[in-house]
């Protein structure tokens, strides 16, 4: 399955060439098939598929024989409905990347705080969903979004699955994001992953690295390219909120200098051999201390408990002296 998103990126862009190579405005277009020009401008925006109207279009400007054949196999693959709708509850954000995924010919990756989703464990997907609830309301539940990660997790490994490439930030490692233990099984987990599959690579850019030009990455982000030529490349830069999507259809220039600032950040990265025995050496030290301010909360909290545990002894010491009287 090639993804519905990025077939639908496609068709917007087919769409709008050949309405300009008719000579045609959106009303005039719109006029001949019998639609509004609202209508028109949704398909051509991507935020829509209506294969009837695909065809009307084409049969109003006139193609004919192998290109209609190819724009009509793009709308109907845009209009498919991947296997993450039907797990709403793993949230939007995550359907996006599901949705990007398919059939990708290849995945780079640069993650700055998180171990990416292609990589976690029910366990650390799990636990980030609990963390997330204490920051905001989140549209996914725990369970779901761990099964939604599986999921993408497969198709990545399946036959015919994409290349992929991440690079984590040496502090996506360190950090503790999740319980200490789940986050040594997480990094057992990548190294594993890493071995045991050719197309899956990891590799680690050390806190200390000097990133060519003195860049310093502002936010984590995905590049995806496909194996139709004339699909779009598309971008996935990750906020805090949201995702921002750019593809070279629109912006070339922009994908072009995620594309550059992923290999300077790969040239500075470790080799894999090397980031793997880091991932192991982080995995195998001791957690790491808590912190002034979580120890003086712990106190805090045993402080205040302190007197109802006293006077309840006190009671229980009372009672006790009836009872024997």
């Amino acid at each position: 399955m090639i993804s519905p998103y990025v077939r639908r990126l496609r068709l917007a862009a087919e769409l709008r060439a050949l309405r300009a190579e008719g000579g045609l405005t959106h009303e005039q277009l719109a006029k001949q098939i019998g639609q509004s020009r609202a209508q028109i401008s949704r398909l051509e925006n991507g935020h829509v598929v209506d294969q009837d109207d695909v065809m009307r279009i084409l049969d109003a400007l006139g193609v004919e024989d192998e290109r209609w054949t190819q724009i009509m196999t793009i709308a109907r693959e845009a209009a498919e409905r991947g296997w993450w709708e039907s797990n709403k509850a793993m949230g939007d954000r995550q359907a996006l990347y599901a949705n990007l995924e398919a059939g990708a010919r290849t995945i780079r990756e640069f993650q700055m705080t998180f171990i990416p989703g292609l990589l976690q464990t029910p366990e650390f997907t799990r636990a980030r969903g609990e963390a997330d609830r204490l920051t905001g309301r989140v549209s996914y539940t725990a369970d779901k979004a761990a099964a939604g990660r599986l999921g993408r997790q497969r198709m990545l490994r399946r036959p015919g699955g994409a290349e992929y490439e991440v690079v984590l930030d040496e502090l996506a490692i360190r950090r503790a994001a999740a319980p200490w233990e789940v986050v040594k099984a997480q990094l057992y987990h990548i190294a594993a992953t890493v071995n045991g599959h050719p197309r899956i690579t990891a590799r680690v850019l050390p806190i200390d690295a000097r990133i060519e030009g003195y860049i310093v990455p502002r936010s984590a982000f995905s590049i995806y390219t496909f194996r139709d030529a004339g699909d779009p490349k598309v971008v996935a830069v990750d906020t805090v909120t949201d995702d921002l999507v750019i593809t070279d259809i629109g912006e070339p220039d922009d994908v072009a200098r995620y594309e550059e600032l992923y290999e300077r950040i790969r040239e500075a990265s470790m080799p894999m051999h090397d980031s793997l025995e880091l991932l192991m050496d982080v995995a195998n030290t001791p957690p790491p201390p808590e912190s002034a301010e979580k120890v003086k909360e712990r106190r805090a909290r045993r402080s205040a408990a302190e007197p109802k545990v006293a006077a309840a002894a006190k009671s229980s010491a009372r009672a006790a002296r009836l009872a024997a009287s």
